[in-house]
């Protein structure tokens, strides 16, 4: 250990630190941080259920699941007329997606077989096609009406260490934040719908970390037979991740903006393996590999 203070609460610039003591210093304050106590983990970013843009009404039932699951950034759907009539237009090569909805017709008397005169409403079951707002182009609402934007800035330290990863996986948008290893490919939610541009890169960088365990990468033992959520092996993937993460968070200087977080989310993991903070130590020394990887450096190849 370097003998810094890990209660020191300053950014840590980038020029002042060799990468190694950054680490080091990350994996203290994270020890030091489960040993006083943290808050609950929350998950960094929103996923508020589908709406229409006209009627602001949310979608309900199967449309929650097919429409949010598709990753669009906006919440806001609407139909082919109803963008023509806010003056925009579909974007070419774009696809629309069905909800669907019950029609109920007018009442209407009926009698039964016993002739008794009964009163009814028929429901019948319909669809229609809509597309994402951000499939659209030319609409121009102010931002009152949509009630759903976070204005969260690209940071070009963060940005620099995500375009400058080797052999970066595949990144496709998606409504929660994922590395499937069969396909080597991360999922994550736009940037705004995170609480602050910090969260967004810890969690893209918690990713991308496990992306390294990928043996065209880094690589790591048992990595690619991962058993199932909550399992001790999964558990332990998921320190290095976070520990990898906050690591680049504080290469890049955003740490006190997310580490609070990180730490009631290590905390969650080590007590599904009901050990205690020492753990951090094995899942760091993988994780400095995966953090290397990532920056480029010599260190992290296999």
């Amino acid at each position: 250990m370097t003998g810094l203070s890990v209660k020191h609460s300053c950014a840590i610039p980038v020029v002042s630190h060799p990468t190694g003591s950054v680490y080091e210093i990350i994996t203290a304050r994270i020890i030091a941080e489960l040993g006083r106590g943290v808050v609950p983990w929350r998950r960094p970013w929103s996923a508020k259920l589908p709406v229409n843009l006209i009627s602001q009404k949310e979608y309900r039932g199967l449309n929650v699941l097919t429409l949010g699951s598709q990753g669009y950034p906006s919440r806001f759907w609407l139909t082919f007329n109803q963008a023509t009539k806010l003056g925009g237009r579909i974007r070419r090569g774009e696809h629309a997606s069905p909800v669907i909805y019950w029609n109920i017709g007018e009442e209407r008397e009926y009698t039964t077989g016993e002739g008794e005169t009964r009163v009814s409403k028929p429901f019948l079951l319909r669809y229609s096609n809509v597309f994402n707002l951000s499939q659209t182009e030319g609409i121009d609402l102010p931002e009152s009406a949509l009630q759903e934007t976070r204005t969260n800035n690209p940071i070009e330290e963060c940005e620099r260490i995500v375009a400058g990863m080797p052999h970066r996986p595949t990144v496709e948008q998606s409504d929660k934040a994922w590395y499937a290893p069969g396909r080597d490919v991360v999922g994550m939610p736009s940037i705004g719908l995170f609480r602050s541009s910090e969260e967004f890169y810890s969690t893209f960088f918690h990713e991308l970390t496990h992306s390294t365990g990928h043996k065209s990468r880094v690589g790591r033992e048992g990595f690619e037979s991962l058993q199932s959520f909550g399992s001790e092996s999964y558990s332990r993937e998921e320190l290095v991740a976070e520990v990898g993460a906050a690591m680049l968070c504080g290469v890049t200087g955003i740490e006190n903006r997310t580490i609070e977080n990180s730490v009631a989310y290590l905390k969650t993991w080590i007590e599904r393996l009901k050990s205690d903070s020492r753990l951090i130590v094995g899942a760091a020394s993988a994780a400095q590999r995966a953090a290397d990887y990532i920056l480029g450096h010599d260190g992290g190849a296999a």
